[in-house]
């Protein structure tokens, strides 16, 4: 049974008296410590820190992420961290659709209400908006997934949090090239480069190159696309500290497929829209960043660390807007063709210091982020001819910042670990209007969301092999200037009625560690307020309102367990979440007074009550050769508010073979995988509350590749 969150929560205050963010490096751990971590330092890497932890942190090793995998998509590597779903929307255009103990599941496209971190640097915007297409997956050295309360100290609309660090080149150096190829005419080739410069024993340079391109024809028509990758990491000690600098390039070309009504799905699910074979739907995107980190230690325990960034993001994008709808004054047509500059920095002090019989950490902050773009709206056609660029609809420029202040403590000892933290968050979003004309008044304005987050939390040692923690903290969840940028009216400029949600969660949980593995079993739950859902979807623009108080409470279970030569591994989340209030929506735009009716209990879209995972590895001992058999289910899922319209459930099967071979100072890998084996029709994931009733994105069919891949 699953306890009220007012137990958990009590709970937690019962045996919290201070401290922080996750488990903390000890001092002087310069190597995976410190620079370019993000705001909260979430275990640096170190099995015994995140066991210390009194939060959900789960860490998947970077070779696990390539060994054997097409090193292209990050579902790939996931699929067994619970409480996280990462779902490939096999649309290049649309990036993967993942929520965290369901946050970020409301998200038609890229990734939102859960923060994105690579190498420190936000992959996220302070708008909460985020892509995970620039992870390099080809040099990562691991990912770590926050879970639960303590997401809310990296800052508004976090959820949950996915942060990727690269790996830091070594002495001797590696070079690591492959190649893999599949079904559907998929190809990645992908080299990576890591070393150190200067002599033995010199503080050189440690150096990470990675450069990766892809290209697919699509599993269904209008669903080709390509992707181009580079990243550079360097880094060096010096006395007492360190510095790095992290470079990242990445272009794309995506057409996109839309997806598919249930009459659709249900008759072929390989097909196409035809509207987005008329509009010619399509994206591009190129982008680039650089990232500056520098920490140095004072003297008596403390320590400061700098560490700014910025970067240009531009992206055009045709869409299958309806002609009709695009001709009305207040329309901003059927092409987005954006232009953004954004930057960021954080500024942060620590001490560490013994005290009684365990380590006490404080440290305290400042962080802020902003981005300015320039956004231009044409209409998607010229004439009677669809999917080219015609006259301009909209012209502006939109601006968002935040600045937060934050500060956290811990005390961890062998037995016990006792955190606190707090955050303030401040986000300010501005439009400034250049459209102007009959029927299309200024719409500049700004609006302006706040809030304080609070995390507690314990973990407390029952013996050498078993631990419980618990937690509790308060998120803020900002809307996106995408969910702003529309007034129920149908006009553009942003909507003033629309509030941020807050949120209040509890978390209370077991792990084990034994000869055999590890496991780990937690309760969570999490009720909010004011939560954002969408008002009108018409005419290819959404709208937003507060419809009042959401429930999401649940369960997850995860282990490792090693016999003999077998490594099974299997996760289960159990997820409840409603709507506790009723709330009206709108059938079009423009909307005087919504009357389509949600009611209370109704399941919230987009996320399934089971979703299981098991992977069983093993390794043959013959010719380098390891088998891996992997099974993932998931529950029936509801595609919109009202309950209307439900994704079924699925099991789908992957079997893979790699194998290994040294010949002198070479190694060579190559292996052969099938997804979904039995060849399983279903949904690969859905796009809430679709205005025209195309909530079914397809999953591809049973699909091999092969890969080959060298190191020296």
């Amino acid at each position: 049974m699953i306890p009220r969150p007012h137990a958990l929560a009590v709970a937690c205050g019962l045996c919290v008296m201070v401290t922080a963010l996750q488990a903390q490096s000890a001092a002087g751990n310069t190597d995976t410590a410190g620079a370019l971590a993000p705001v909260v330092i979430t275990g640096q890497g170190s099995f015994e820190e995140r066991w210390r932890s009194p939060g959900s942190v789960d860490v998947v090793d970077g070779e696990e992420l390539r060994a054997g995998q097409l090193q292209i998509n990050l579902s790939e590597g996931l699929g067994r961290v619970p409480g996280l779903v990462v779902r490939n929307r096999q649309n290049y255009a649309q990036d993967l659709q993942i929520s965290v103990r369901g946050f970020g599941a409301r998200s038609p496209f890229g990734v939102r209400g859960v923060r994105l971190f690579v190498d420190g640097i936000p992959a996220s915007a302070p708008d909460g908006q985020g892509q995970a297409a620039n992870f390099p997956i080809g040099s990562a050295e691991r990912i770590e997934i926050v879970r639960g309360p303590y997401s809310a100290l990296y800052g508004a609309s976090a959820g949950g949090v996915i942060a990727l660090y690269t790996q830091d080149g070594q002495r001797p150096g590696e070079w690591r090239t492959g190649l893999a190829a599949g079904s559907d005419g998929l190809w990645r080739f992908s080299s990576q480069l890591t070393g150190q410069t200067g002599a033995e024993g010199e503080r050189g340079w440690s150096y990470t190159l990675d450069g990766s391109t892809f290209e697919t024809d699509g599993a269904r028509a209008q669903s080709a696309a390509s992707r181009s990758t580079g990243n550079l990491k360097l880094s060096r000690p010096h006395e007492g500290g360190r510095t790095v600098l992290v470079f990242n390039r990445q272009t794309s070309q995506a057409l996109d497929p839309l997806g598919l009504t249930r009459a659709e799905f249900d008759e072929d699910p390989q097909q196409t829209n035809a509207a987005a074979i008329n509009f010619n739907t399509r994206k591009s995107v190129s982008q680039s960043q650089l990232g500056l980190a520098w920490e140095q230690a004072l003297g008596g325990g403390h320590r400061v660390e700098l560490m700014g960034y910025a970067g240009q993001r531009a992206v055009r994008q045709f869409q299958a807007v309806p002609t009709g709808a695009q001709i009305p004054p207040g329309s901003a047509g059927g092409v987005i063709d954006l232009d953004r500059d954004y930057s960021g920095w954080n500024a942060r002090w620590r001490l560490d210091k013994s005290y009684g019989d365990g380590t006490l950490t404080v440290t305290a902050g400042l962080a802020g982020d902003r981005q300015s773009e320039d956004r231009l709206g044409f209409e998607n056609f010229v004439g009677s001819t669809l999917g080219v660029q015609g006259r301009l609809r909209r012209d502006e420029t939109n601006r968002a910042s935040t600045l937060d202040p934050y500060a956290q403590a811990e005390w961890a000892s062998r037995d016990w670990t006792l955190t606190a933290g707090l955050r303030h968050s401040r986000v300010r979003f501005e439009s400034s209007d250049r459209y102007i004309g009959p029927g299309n008044p200024d719409d500049s304005g700004s609006v302006r969301f706040s809030g304080t987050s609070p995390v507690l939390g314990v973990r407390h040692a029952l013996s050498d092999q078993v631990q419980a923690f618990a937690s509790f903290g308060r998120g803020l969840e900002t809307p996106t200037l995408n969910e702003v940028a529309y007034r129920p009216s149908g006009l553009t400029g942003l909507n003033q009625n629309l509030s941020a949600a807050t949120s209040r969660s509890a978390e209370a949980g077991l792990r084990g560690r034994h000869g055999w593995g590890a496991w780990s079993a937690t309760l969570f739950d999490t009720r909010t307020e004011d939560e954002i859902v969408v008002l009108t979807n018409s005419g290819g623009r959404s709208t937003f309102q507060n419809a009042g108080r959401t429930r999401r409470y649940g369960l997850e279970l995860a282990a490792d367990f090693a016999w003999g030569p077998l490594v099974i591994s299997p996760a289960y989340t159990w997820l409840d979440a409603r709507y506790r209030d009723g709330f009206l929506a709108c059938a079009g735009t423009p909307c005087l007074a919504p009357t389509l009716p949600v009611a209370a209990g109704n399941q919230m879209p987009g996320l399934s009550k089971h979703q299981a995972a098991v992977q069983v590895l093993w390794d043959t001992g013959w010719a380098g050769s390891t088998v891996t058999l992997d099974a993932r289910h998931t529950g029936r899922m509801a595609v919109n508010d009202r309950n209307t319209e439900f994704a079924g459930a699925s099991t789908l099967f992957n079997l893979g073979v790699r194998f290994e071979q040294k010949r002198g100072d070479w190694t060579w890998r190559e292996f052969v995988r099938i997804d979904n084996l039995t060849d399983r029709k279903h949904v690969g994931s859905v796009i809430v509350n679709e205005g025209n009733g195309r909530f079914y994105e397809p999953g591809a069919g049973r699909s091999i590749f092969v890969g080959l891949e060298l190191v020296k």
